[in-house]
């Protein structure tokens, strides 16, 4: 196959990578919102739009492994390549993301607690905002531009610190509030983890241009939780 038709193939895959980014991007933002007007119906909009995330991110998979069986790639091509494959599963991750805190919305909808949204919302656009740029970096080729973005996550670890002082002071005002305070800081902990996944598509990017793969920052250990 030619370089221009190689070339081409590549393009396509870093659009669909570019495409499921928007998707989880999209999830995101809908699922805040759904949290912040107590929409039900949207919750389960996104809960169920969920699937076409998972199939766009098993395309790009199956898309990437045709291609490096059938063409000869160069280092860099197969960096690449790799790279895109491990970021689709990032992207895939953070759509899990969007899902649980649309189940907390669902089972909120019709629940009296009073809801730090100013700050889950700052918390999601910073979010949202550093996946975007972290993705524009890693179809440009940008590895600077990547390295710099980790150090975004320190307003999201505060936000996120935030929350969690929040709903504990929640907790402690009233017993009954426990289970739902949990489900306020759970949706916390989601777009903390998703901020720190977008260092992951930032060390891809470095990985690309250099040959090194390398923690750009320290990640806190990761907690897996029901409502991922």
């Amino acid at each position: 196959m030619s370089r221009p038709i190689f070339d081409r193939k590549i393009k396509n895959i870093q659009d669909e990578v570019l495409l499921l980014g928007s998707m989880v991007e999209e999830a995101v933002n809908k699922a805040i919102l759904s949290l912040k007007t107590r929409d039900y119906t949207l919750a389960q909009k996104i809960y169920k739009e969920d699937i076409a995330l998972n199939e766009k991110r098993y395309a790009i998979e199956n898309a990437i492994i045709v291609t490096i069986a059938t063409q000869q790639p160069n280092a860099r091509d197969l960096r690449l390549l790799t790279s895109m494959f491990d970021v689709s599963a990032e992207l895939e991750r953070m759509g899990d993301y969007a899902k649980g805190i649309a189940k907390v919305a669902k089972k909120l909808h019709n629940v009296d607690i009073k809801i730090p949204i100013q700050e889950l919302e700052t918390m999601a656009e910073l979010s949202v905002n550093m996946l975007h740029k972290a993705l524009t970096a890693f179809i440009e080729g940008d590895p600077q531009t990547a390295s710099q973005i980790p150090y975004e996550d320190d307003a999201v670890d505060q936000l996120y610190e935030n929350i969690y002082h929040q709903s504990v002071e929640l907790m402690m005002a009233d017993p009954q509030n426990v289970d739902h305070a949990n489900l306020i800081m759970w949706v916390g902990h989601n777009l903390e983890r998703m901020a720190d996944r977008v260092t992951n598509i930032c060390e891809r990017t470095v990985f690309i241009a250099t040959g090194d793969l390398m923690e750009l920052e320290i990640d806190d250990e990761e907690d897996e939780s029901e409502f991922e």
